[in-house]
């Protein structure tokens, strides 16, 4: 170990799931070489595994310590941590987050300012939990092309799914039960409603492809409307659903970006990705698919993810975005999905030059349909078809057939 690792004080924001993962991480390993300087938290009256005199309740205790050598930043509100990230850039320190809305939110302006004061930002615990995905964009991948990255980045949602598919659960039980766990918030809006691998995708889009991105231009739809009838569609396909986030370069070599519930078959390294388990596939132009696996969410995982950017923070790394130099590729959201729909039997889809839009079937609760549409209109439409409970999954030309064909005495063009 380096006499600069050895000599190192670091400052905690935040003692939750996370902070006192790192905490454990960095009392077990014993090389580790690292003396906690402080732990800032918020609410005093907490119960905490530490001592009081552990804590501070003020930022600035910690911000403006000429001892401390580097910021752990792992508090969940995003505008606080904005705050204490920005202070300390500004002040050309070395800080690493796990926040992904503030940091999705305020990445151009974070990248910046790295330049301007000298300051370093590591984030991986912030996308895959335990995954290596940035780190393995940034250096592995730095000069290659990609054609695709695309994952399985929330835990919460995937818990849902795989207890609804294993053991016929309904939506609500199967969150109930994510919740009891912890596996999902008491609010669980930003898991279930893709929020949250929006935020991710965002971060993964500035390293693959050296665009960054606003959260607001990804298209997302989320499984807080899924019922077990889709899931027996997609069982009927020899497939499950899973919600992906994916950037992907389209045959006009522009990037298209969405975060969707997808139906993947046994092909795909997806398929096997289950309860809490995150799962990101790299598609490289020349060497071949990749594909890394591993716990998205939890104490002791993502304390290590935390520990691993301390720690090589501390050696000297730094994020490079080799591909924004190069910016060889545009968003463009004008490409065409297949997608599914379920809705309530009697609802009106919005007239919005659906291509090969085909009622499959219909029962008393419920109408079913495949159809094309760009991703730019499916945005256009996204709040009303959230709004009528919609279901929506991406899935590929072939599955569509598939279903029309099991179907087909009911089938009904419904607009062409």
């Amino acid at each position: 170990m380096s006499n600069k690792q050895s000599n190192s004080r670091i400052g905690i924001f935040g003692f939750g799931c996370v902070g006192q993962g790192l905490y454990d991480v960095l009392q077990t390993i014993e090389k580790a070489g690292i003396e906690v300087a402080g732990i800032c938290v918020k609410d005093k009256e907490k119960p905490r595994s530490l001592p009081a005199s552990a804590f501070t309740y003020n930022p600035q205790d910690l911000l403006q310590d000429e001892s401390i050598t580097i910021f752990a930043e792992l508090i969940s509100d995003a505008d606080e941590a904005y705050s204490i990230v920005k202070q300390a850039l500004k002040a050309g320190k070395t800080i690493v987050s796990a926040n992904k809305k503030m940091l999705a939110s305020h990445l151009p302006e974070l990248i910046e300012l790295q330049q301007n004061y000298n300051g370093t930002l590591l984030y991986e615990a912030a996308v895959g939990g335990s995954i290596p995905i940035i780190r393995t964009l940034e250096s592995y991948y730095s000069s290659e092309p990609l054609q695709q990255v695309s994952g399985i980045l929330n835990g919460s949602s995937n818990f849902i799914l795989s207890k609804m598919e294993s053991e016929g659960l309904s939506y609500s039980l199967a969150l109930q039960q994510a919740q009891e766990l912890g596996f999902a918030e008491a609010d669980p809006t930003l898991d279930v409603g893709g929020f949250d691998s929006v935020n991710k995708l965002c971060l993964i889009t500035a390293h693959a492809f050296g665009l960054t991105i606003k959260p607001e231009q990804v298209l997302r739809f989320g499984i807080d409307t899924i019922k077990k009838e889709d899931l027996e569609f997609a069982k009927s396909m020899n497939a499950r659903i899973r919600l992906v986030a994916s950037a992907e370069v389209t045959e006009d070599n522009e990037l298209s970006l969405r975060v969707l519930p997808t139906l993947v078959t046994e092909q795909q390294e997806l398929y096997y990705v289950t309860n809490e388990t995150n799962g990101v596939t790299i598609a490289p132009v020349f060497a071949g698919e990749q594909f890394i696996k591993g716990l998205g969410a939890g104490s002791h995982p993502t304390g290590s993810a935390v520990w691993a950017d301390v720690s090589a923070a501390l050696s000297g790394y730094r994020y490079s975005y080799p591909k924004a130099a190069i910016k060889t590729i545009a968003l463009n959201q004008d490409n065409k999905i297949n997608i599914y729909l379920r809705c309530v039997a009697g609802s009106t889809l919005p007239e919005v030059n659906w291509e090969n839009l085909v009622k499959v079937q219909e029962t008393r609760e419920a109408a079913y349909f495949t159809a094309i549409i760009s991703v730019h209109k499916l945005q256009k439409i996204q709040s009303y078809l959230a709004g009528k409970q919609i279901f929506i999954a991406e899935i590929t030309a072939e599955q569509a057939t598939n279903f029309a064909l099991k179907f087909s005495e009911k089938e009904e063009v419904v607009y062409s």
